[in-house]
């Protein structure tokens, strides 16, 4: 099994489906679809759909739905992109070796392609095609993890800790839900797919437990790279969070402590799903998001 081909089919086929969902236009709205795809259909990973693909193929779901459900959830992580991009956030230009969406189109155009983005994501959740309990969990699920207990929260102690130093429990806080929310949507959303909704359910809890894992593992991946990355691999620059002051995992640990602690992250992600059949990718994953290198 090779992850990154995996990760390549499943990247390519969320990709063709993003766009035909978002191919209607209407010239009188301006260049507000054009900066939504042009953010949307920037390439990437597509590490959420996979999730949702992945949980669901492991627990027998419905592919289309899961696709679907995918779809949803990368809207939403585009549009927090694309708004953490922005001067009055982190003030990136580069986004994935490309100029950031409101570098393109101004600020204000930058903040509707988001703003439409959320709202479409929900559009799809609740799709004709999705089953009613399946589209009123998946929408229920996204509001509250992309909302302010969840993403939203994390934002905001990610702009407090620009200007105060966090201790490590509100940092551990603010990655559960900046990253690790959406990453928890993911996994659940493959439950979802499958027709399993209660949260004592044994499939619910291992996808839970994934996520929290591999989540945090990713954001500690993501500030070792700041501080140790190549600029040119990584499509942004390195070195960005020391000097707008950020609190990190690295002002904490030296890089290596935080590999290792990455380390230990992932292998009680892997433990998790351990139990179930079809899991190998999902293992793959986890290693993968590890040891990768932007």
């Amino acid at each position: 099994m090779n992850i990154e081909i995996l990760l390549l089919d499943n990247a390519a086929r969320c990709e063709s489906l993003l766009d035909t969902l978002t191919s209607e236009n209407d010239p009188d709205y301006g260049e507000i679809f054009e900066a939504v795809r042009y953010s949307l259909l920037g390439g990437g990973k597509r590490i959420r759909p996979f999730l949702v693909n992945s949980f669901s193929a492991m627990f027998g779901g419905d592919p289309a739905i899961a696709a679907k459900l995918g779809c949803a959830l990368e809207m939403i992580h585009t549009y927090s992109l694309i708004h953490d991009d922005m001067p009055c956030m982190d003030d990136d230009e580069l986004r994935r070796g490309r100029p950031t969406n409101h570098v393109v189109y101004g600020e204000a155009t930058a903040m509707l392609a988001g703003d439409a983005l959320l709202t479409m994501a929900f559009e799809m959740a609740s799709s004709p095609e999705i089953p009613a309990e399946t589209a009123k969990a998946a929408v229920r699920l996204l509001s509250r993890q992309a909302g302010t207990f969840g993403m939203i929260g994390g934002q905001m102690l990610d702009l407090k800790g620009e200007h105060e130093h966090l201790d490590f429990d509100t940092l551990l806080k603010m990655h559960a839900k900046k990253t690790g929310a959406l990453m928890e949507a993911a996994c659940l959303l493959g439950c979802y797919a499958a027709g399993i909704f209660d949260p004592d359910d044994i499939h619910c809890i291992a996808a839970k437990q994934y996520a929290k894992g591999i989540g945090l593992a990713f954001q500690i991946i993501d500030d070792r790279l700041d501080v140790i990355g190549n600029n040119d691999i990584l499509g942004k620059p390195v070195g960005s969070d020391a000097e707008s002051g950020k609190t990190t995992f690295l002002s904490f640990m030296s890089p290596e402590q935080a590999l290792d602690y990455a380390k230990d992250l992932t292998e009680q992600a892997k433990n998790a799903i351990l139990p179930f059949h079809g899991k190998e990718p999902l293992l793959e994953l986890a290693d993968y998001l590890l040891y990768r290198n932007k």
